[in-house]
């Protein structure tokens, strides 16, 4: 605690208390200083750092969007844009309690194979994956409608363990070939680049569920322009395309400037 002069009804805290309490290093901790992510209460005469409980508040939420994989540029902009403390933190239980309940599943599933194995039973495919494929389910469901997940989801269950390997691989060569065009230098309006785009639609049209099963343009249009928009933005595509995520966005967003086939 420190007895400065700021007022005594504010409990204050120095770094080596916050960083023990909280696991972070002080290290950490004056880099969030020095980025402005966190800043403390007030520095003392002797460079000391000190917190009260708003900035332990927004420790906090910097570790959970930190232990969500978020990079911490990330971070500021989305503390800075939710100013309002408790609504955001009541937000964060209903995250984790979604993450729990999945991670139960998951737990559930695994002791499940484990007891086929040690009692020489097979695998049931159908129960074997329960909780392992709903990463996006909340943002496919505010992005698309609750209709569009349900439809995917049961496809995707219903596909035997070797056509969803088959799919995985069909992923991966599409990737490779973005990659591939990417570092070739391969612009967005090239035949190369347009050839891929389609390949890509076609592949985005065979999963159920989409808008481009709706038979409007229009949708298909939005939808195939807000991915493109997505594989940039969010780094869990981006990393997909090994440093050419512009590239692939850029090239899709031509391919339906163009008016090709959606």
């Amino acid at each position: 605690m420190n007895n400065s002069t700021q007022d005594p009804g504010i409990a204050e805290y120095s770094i080596s208390y916050v960083s023990r309490v909280a696991g972070v290093s002080s290290r950490t901790l004056r880099h969030y200083d020095h980025i402005g992510l966190l800043t403390p209460g007030h520095v003392a005469q002797n460079g000391y750092r000190f917190y009260t409980q708003d900035q332990l508040v927004r420790l906090q939420r910097i570790l959970l969007f930190r232990d969500m994989g978020l990079k911490l540029e990330s971070i500021a902009e989305i503390l800075e844009e939710q100013r309002d403390e408790r609504q955001a933190l009541t937000e964060h239980i209903q995250q984790l309690q979604t993450q729990r309940k999945t991670i139960d599943r998951q737990i559930a599933a695994l002791e499940r194979t484990i007891s086929a194995i040690e009692n020489g039973e097979r695998m049931k495919p159908e129960t074997s994956f329960d909780g392992f494929n709903e990463q996006y389910k909340e943002e496919v469901t505010e992005r698309w409608g609750a209709k569009a997940y349900q439809t995917s989801n049961k496809w995707w269950r219903n596909k035997s363990p070797e056509e969803q390997a088959g799919f995985f691989q069909q992923v991966r060569e599409l990737n490779e070939a973005w990659i591939s065009a990417g570092k070739a230098k391969a612009q967005p309006e090239s035949e190369v680049a347009q050839s891929l785009a389609a390949r890509h639609v076609q592949w985005l049209r065979s999963i159920p569920g989409t808008p481009l099963e709706s038979g409007i343009p229009e949708q298909g249009s939005a939808y195939v322009m807000s991915l493109a928009d997505m594989y940039v933005a969010d780094e869990r595509f981006a990393k997909n395309y090994g440093g050419h995520a512009q590239f692939v966005s850029d090239s899709l967003k031509v391919y339906v400037q163009k008016g090709m086939d959606l």
